[in-house]
């Protein structure tokens, strides 16, 4: 049996990059989807697609996760449609992508940022969250970055941002247990066409990234789906309120 045999998964930004890269993976090892989107409703569905020729059902939700209101009616769709939710990956996520440096401080860029990495995280991990605790085995997993070991000199909210991620996940991985775990990956670098169409990619971070990382290479949103799948499946099930490195070596934490 597959290892989210007929287990409900709510990805959100699932219409392109890796959270439509995860969708598929989770569909592949049996899951049933919620796909999320905001604007990529073409992309959605395209994702939803895919997912109903492996033979899974799907459902599209429409929102900005930054709007408690927009959360909460997406989470009773969900839960309307399919009864429960055993996994929830909250992928989206803001990284300020035009910002060039941290020279250019504009208010408006913060905000956005800090809204949708901070407050979107944590509409979506209460809401979904407190209704999954009705079941044990629950597993929730929010995309983080390995740049709150790094930090960002292009953008330090983002840096910022992704911190305060890591205190919601200890936070709730204690306010939801026994029933929910509550985990972060701590992702790198990963080539989705979003990092490869930012300034700085294009004009030396890439070379530099390479040099400085032990595996040799650069990841693709491929590399990311095992540890996800790990931290939302039987496997860690011992694991909560944990951030786990996956960057090919880029920093190394002691312990």
């Amino acid at each position: 049996m597959a290892r989210f045999q007929d287990k409900v998964v709510f990805v959100t930004g699932a219409g392109r990059g890796f959270g439509a890269v995860l969708a598929g993976a989770f569909a592949k090892e049996g899951a049933h989807i919620v796909v999320h989107y905001n604007s990529s409703a073409a992309g959605a569905e395209e994702t939803a697609a895919g997912i109903r020729r492996l033979g899974r059902r799907t459902l599209l939700v429409k929102g900005n996760i930054a709007s408690l209101a927009d959360v909460r009616a997406m989470t009773e769709k969900a839960f309307a449609e399919f009864g429960h939710v055993d996994v929830l990956v909250n992928n989206v996520g803001d990284m300020a992508i035009d910002q060039r440096s941290w020279r250019e401080m504009d208010e408006k860029v913060v905000t956005h940022t800090l809204e949708v990495d901070i407050k979107g995280t944590m509409f979506m991990i209460h809401e979904v969250g407190q209704k999954m605790m009705a079941r044990p085995g629950g597993a929730i997993v929010n995309i983080g970055s390995q740049v709150i070991i790094a930090g960002s000199p292009r953008a330090p909210q983002y840096a910022a941002a992704k911190y305060g991620v890591i205190g919601l996940t200890k936070s709730y991985a204690q306010a939801f247990a026994p029933n929910v775990r509550v985990n972060t990956l701590g992702a790198a670098f990963m080539e989705t066409e979003a990092l490869k169409n930012r300034h700085d990619w294009k004009t030396g971070r890439r070379e530099e990234v390479l040099r400085r990382t032990p595996l040799a290479r650069i990841a693709q949103p491929e590399d990311m789906v095992g540890p996800t799948l790990f931290l939302a499946g039987d496997e860690s099930g011992f694991v909560t309120g944990q951030f786990l490195l996956c960057n090919g070596g880029l920093a190394m934490v002691g312990a």
